[in-house]
């Protein structure tokens, strides 16, 4: 029993470079949604920055709003593909807890 809560004790260590990959991949597609989604609403290549002087409000706090939208929803499909691949191989959820990252 004591091995078993010495494993669970670990693993969110070792699962933080699978989440920190699959993080970084998943950023990479939610970045890529977004253009591809930005060029079909708008038929621009480039979203607007917050600091772009000609763009108006509406147009840069919608780009916001769809960018975060995309990348939450991006980075909690990669936390829980990553937390049910290490549940599968080793049997223990890597979260200490029910709380959220946040």
């Amino acid at each position: 029993m004591a091995r078993n809560k010495k494993t669970k004790a670990k693993l969110p260590l070792v699962y933080r470079p699978v989440g920190f990959a699959l993080g970084w991949v998943g950023g990479t597609l939610a970045g890529v949604a977004f253009r591809r989604t930005w060029k079909a609403i708008r038929h621009e290549d480039d979203a607007p920055d917050a600091l772009d002087k000609d763009r108006g409000w509406g147009e840069v706090l919608l780009a916001a709003a769809i960018q975060g939208a995309l990348f939450a929803v991006a980075r909690s499909a990669a936390d829980r593909t990553g937390a049910k691949a290490i549940e599968r191989s080793t049997g223990v959820w890597p979260a200490v807890g029910k709380g959220g990252r946040d």
